[in-house]
């Protein structure tokens, strides 16, 4: 007996939430412009989050890059 009425209290939560899930945007939407983006470092191929990442303006826009190290080596 105890089993039937944990049954459906659980069905009762799951049909209470799943909708509320549902209408939540997975993930959640982040604003143009984000320094969360992930960027790709040119020169060691790595992928680094662009408020993080070393950046060098450069002829067609700015690079980023995950060290120091690959910045320098990019510049030979």
């Amino acid at each position: 007996m105890r089993l039937a009425i944990l049954a459906v209290w659980i069905a009762v939560v799951v049909v209470a939430v799943l909708p509320l899930l549902r209408r939540r945007s997975w993930p959640l939407p982040r604003p143009p412009g984000s320094s969360d983006e992930l960027v790709k470092d040119p020169v060691c191929g790595t992928y680094i989050v662009r408020s993080r990442a070393i950046s060098r303006a450069v002829v067609g826009g700015p690079q980023y890059f995950c060290s120091a190290e690959c910045a320098r080596r990019f510049g030979r």
